[in-house]
């Protein structure tokens, strides 16, 4: 390695002169390494002249540091195009090296507020916004596989009114957002399935109870085992459940309390709850029966990790008790035994694969925080980009935190940002606001 090389930091410089004016030093440098055409990688060359190109570099010490290059414009004798030279760490049409972008990206994560850092760099808070997400995004990609994951866990939720519902296609087994996409309807979603790369290594799809989304999976991978999420199944026996009680006692189904413990397990109950759950009960025959049939199947659904033979002899007290719901006569319990039958595939899989989708529900409620804390995303294409960003940043221990709404709008009015306490611009621009959760130190996107 020579010195020029250890100087700048960057590999096949040499260095012709320094100069210092002020508080920027200027280094002259002219790149030595082999050249060859970029369109066609022929290195028969003629030169036509020198072009001077500077551009920001690292600093030294607390003084800012130019670089001052000599590039060749060359013709390619193969190929008969023109071009200027390429030279390493340093992207076309950037006015920084990728070292000082690094360096700018580093240190606005470590919380630096961004107009701040602007003005140590000598460049502008927009700038600065620029280089820290342009980083984001690159390293983003690099998380993001271009094929399907193995494991793939698919949920819906709502974005806008106008825009109605986006999916989300979560990595289960490294708990990552794999992409999120705009629709929820098969039509929406058909476009977005036959770009999909890598369908056929996809092996698990967890989901909830969306027959669309089923259909649209047994269509675009052929190769995967849909397994039904526990918790909406779950929900989904409770709702016909409450349903079923309003239709038998609609006086007693409007009592909160009583409302509270018919919906919760019974291993969930204090003592004193299940006397007065067992004396309500106890006056009503008929109710009885349905509240310990849906307990039974409650505890039935709610099994795990069990094997291939354990698997099997659960499979029958399930089927019984979808043919007793289909037979009853009650409409609320005969739509949940359709439900079930329809399904019936899919739950009975839960026992055998642990895989939930409660990793994707995580991720929605950080996208609602990022939404909230946005005031609102009119452009979806900005949402995938805020939740990139934030799932990294969980990397490194930083989270959203939550504003004080009331004092957010009464600092921003008067032109002050309540996370962090630094003068912003007076337009409503989607910030997002993080803090570290160690010392405390906020960083604005």
């Amino acid at each position: 390695m020579t010195d020029s090389e250890i100087v700048l930091g960057l590999p096949q410089y040499e260095i012709t002169a320094i100069e210092r004016a002020g508080g920027t030093i200027t280094i002259s440098a002219r790149h030595a390494g082999p050249i060859s055409c970029p369109h066609c990688q022929g290195s028969r060359l003629r030169n036509k002249g020198w072009r001077r190109r500077s551009v920001r570099h690292d600093d030294w010490g607390f003084r800012q540091c130019v670089l001052r290059l000599e590039l060749r414009k060359s013709r390619c004798l193969d190929c008969g195009r023109w071009f200027r030279q390429r030279i390493p760490g340093i992207q076309p049409f950037q006015r920084a090296s990728e070292s000082f972008q690094e360096m700018v990206f580093q240190q606005h994560l470590d919380g630096i507020n961004r107009s701040c850092l602007g003005r140590r760099k000598g460049i502008g808070a927009a700038t600065v916004q620029r280089y820290f997400l342009r980083r984001l995004q690159k390293r983003a990609r690099q998380d993001h596989a271009p094929l399907c994951p193995k494991i793939l866990g698919i949920d819906e939720h709502f974005f806008t009114r106008r825009k109605g519902y986006a999916t989300t296609f979560c990595d289960l087994k490294n708990h990552r957002v794999y992409d999120v996409t705009l629709g929820r309807s098969e039509k929406a979603l058909e476009s977005y399935f036959l770009r999909l790369q890598g369908k056929q290594q996809v092996r698990i799809v967890c989901m909830d109870l969306a027959a669309v989304y089923r259909s649209l999976v047994r269509k675009h991978f052929p190769n995967a085992i849909i397994v039904a999420d526990r918790f909406h199944v779950i929900r989904l026996v409770n709702h016909h459940f409450l349903a079923c009680w309003r239709d038998i006692d609609p006086i007693g189904s409007k009592n909160r309390g009583l409302l509270s413990l018919m919906r919760r397990h019974r291993h969930n109950l204090k003592p004193e709850q299940q006397l007065r759950l067992m004396a309500y009960l106890a006056e009503r025959p008929a109710l009885e029966l349905i509240y310990r049939f849906k307990q039974r199947l409650c505890y039935l659904l709610l099994k795990k990790h069990k094997t291939k033979r354990q698997c099997q002899k659960l499979i029958p007290r399930f089927l019984r008790a979808v043919v007793e719901l289909r037979q009853s006569g009650l409409a609320q319990l005969v739509t949940l035994g359709d439900t079930l039958h329809s399904w019936s595939e899919e739950i009975v899989r839960m026992w055998r694969f642990t895989r939930s989708n409660g990793i994707t529900e995580g991720f929605h409620n950080k996208m609602e925080t990022i939404s909230r804390q946005a005031y609102g995303f009119r452009n979806f294409e900005k949402l995938p980009a805020a939740s990139a960003g934030a799932m990294f940043l969980e990397r490194f221990g930083i989270g959203v935190c939550p504003r004080n709404w009331r004092r957010a709008r009464r600092a921003k009015a008067c032109g002050w940002d309540a996370g962090i306490r630094t003068p912003i611009r007076r337009s409503r621009v989607c910030s997002l606001t993080v803090r570290r959760r160690p010392n405390g130190a906020s960083i604005e996107l």
